[in-house]
């Protein structure tokens, strides 16, 4: 019997996957967590085979989480089950230490075959992950903001601006929670870990708010 956690912070989600895997004979759920520090708490305390982990969730989460967890147990497999099909967050996160990323919007037997796979020891990228990132790599001209939205690219020059996420999410009348959700994004598209880098970033493409 394959024992798997799932790590994702909407209810609706970790509800459609454990339906998923109650059709299959050989897998089960033994945990679930909502947040990073949660993960890591099954870590230590729960034996399972694979961690069935969102990119973006509360607190701890992402890149970070994906290296913190590998560098505590670098024998766990972990399968990313993300909406970002970006190919930098992909890459980025299978160089942290995942064993494959899958879609959102995967059908159920991908999901299945990923987790099955991994495992027995192999590695999964979502199929249609491999075509963008066999047939649509990166133009090399091209620059990492360009593919930020127009909410995100809004949010990055605030930021770099020396606004705090609750100033920001005031003037653009929206919940903090949402403002770091776009910030953990931009991030992840932008390859930066904090907010030092991420100035940074900001201040060498001339993208500072006047």
């Amino acid at each position: 019997m394959i024992r798997i956690v799932i790590a994702d912070d909407h209810a609706m989600v970790r509800g459609g996957l454990k339906q998923i895997i109650a059709t299959t004979p050989d897998i089960e759920v033994v945990g679930e967590a909502t947040q990073g520090h949660e993960v890591l708490t099954l870590l230590r305390q729960t034996t399972f085979d694979l961690l069935l982990l969102d990119m973006t969730m509360p607190g701890l989460s992402g890149v970070e989480l994906i290296r913190r967890l590998h560098e505590e147990k670098p024998d766990l497999p972990m399968l990313i089950l993300s909406m970002h099909n970006e190919v930098q967050v992909v890459t980025r996160a299978l160089k942290a230490g995942a064993s494959g990323y899958v879609t959102k919007d995967s059908e159920p037997e991908i999901l299945l075959q990923a987790i099955r796979k991994i495992v027995a020891g192999g590695k999964y990228i979502d199929p249609t992950l491999v075509d963008a990132m066999v047939f649509d790599a990166r133009d090399r001209d091209s620059l990492p903001h360009e593919d930020l939205s127009e909410r995100e690219l809004q949010i990055l020059k605030m930021i770099a601006a020396g606004g705090a996420l609750n100033e920001i999410a005031s003037q653009l009348c929206l919940s903090p929670k949402t403002i770091s959700t776009h910030k953990m994004r931009l991030m992840q598209k932008l390859g930066v870990d904090n907010n030092a880098d991420l100035i940074r970033y900001a201040t060498t493409h001339g993208l500072v708010s006047d």
